[in-house]
């Protein structure tokens, strides 16, 4: 269930908001950069493509293992994603930067043969993921919007919305010294996007990377920042409910409910940085 949460008056014009209280503070694991074995027991992965060949695609793992954490990124290829609608990563908008995934501002990435830019969009992992516990760490550019979203349905997302763009629950990424984003309380750094928000945080200056968690189990749900739980939520709940239908998500049907669904890295325009991506699934 939700715990202690505050609920107050929307200002005009703005949708009721409720702020999530700060849960017990946890040590976050140090994060792996090590590769991960090919075979039973491992995620997907293939070699990194070049920009227009397809990947293959391999099983999950064995269920032996579901308590291992295991690698999304190892620093240096793309093996475990691919573009929301496509086969391939979009060319030039995303690239391997000093053991990082980096998001190139849309107005550096480099423009076609005929003068047009290179279409981008969100980067997505291969596999789908259910009952889980990922960790990862993210670094804003000044200025910069972005995200990491999950229990993302790519049917739902095309039909939906855009072809390229994700729609699912979204740990809000977000320069919240600057961004105008940062006005409204549930679109900061560490929030449930458009849903809850933090009572307090520790996010660390622009140009620092940020540690985070997401936690989805069952119909619970878990965001943390630098090691504090900052969301913690609970779907089929009336309360729940209620902040899903004064959300921008409540013409959306099916959206609220619980799936194995992909992983994206938001394509905001804006220059991020991703490393140390990792997951564990859970029971």
């Amino acid at each position: 269930m939700l715990n202690n949460i505050l609920v107050r008056p929307a200002a005009a014009g703005k949708r009721n908001l409720m702020l999530a209280s700060v849960g017990c503070l946890s040590v976050l694991a140090f994060l792996s950069c090590s590769s991960t074995e090919r075979g039973g027991g491992t995620l997907k992965a293939t070699a990194q493509p070049p920009a227009e060949v397809e990947m293959p695609v391999q099983t999950l793992a064995d269920t032996k293992q579901m308590a291992e954490w295991q690698q999304l990124f190892d620093g240096k290829t793309f093996a475990w994603w691919r573009g929301l609608g496509r086969d391939v990563v979009p060319p030039g908008h995303w690239v391997i930067d000093d053991g990082c995934i980096k998001k190139v501002a849309s107005e550096e990435v480099p423009k076609q043969a005929d003068g047009q830019p290179l279409k981008g969009g969100d980067l997505m992992t291969i596999d789908s993921f259910e009952n889980f516990e990922l960790s990862f760490e993210w670094r804003i550019s000044p200025d910069g919007n972005s995200g990491v979203k999950y229990n993302v349905s790519e049917e739902l997302s095309i039909s939906e919305g855009s072809s390229h763009s994700a729609l699912g629950f979204e740990y809000q990424v977000l320069d919240d010294s600057r961004h105008p984003d940062a006005k409204i309380v549930t679109h900061k750094a560490g929030d449930l996007y458009d849903l809850i928000a933090p009572r307090s945080k520790q996010l660390r200056p622009i140009g620092e990377f940020n540690q985070a968690r997401i936690v989805f189990q069952g119909n619970h749900g878990e965001h943390w920042l630098n090691g504090m739980k900052v969301v913690e939520y609970d779907l089929g709940t009336s309360l729940m409910d209620s902040l899903l239908a004064a959300s921008k998500y409540s013409s959306i049907p099916g959206f609220g409910d619980k799936r194995k669904g992909h992983i994206v890295l938001q394509d905001h325009g804006d220059t991020v940085w991703y490393r140390n991506i990792k997951i564990r699934l859970l029971p």
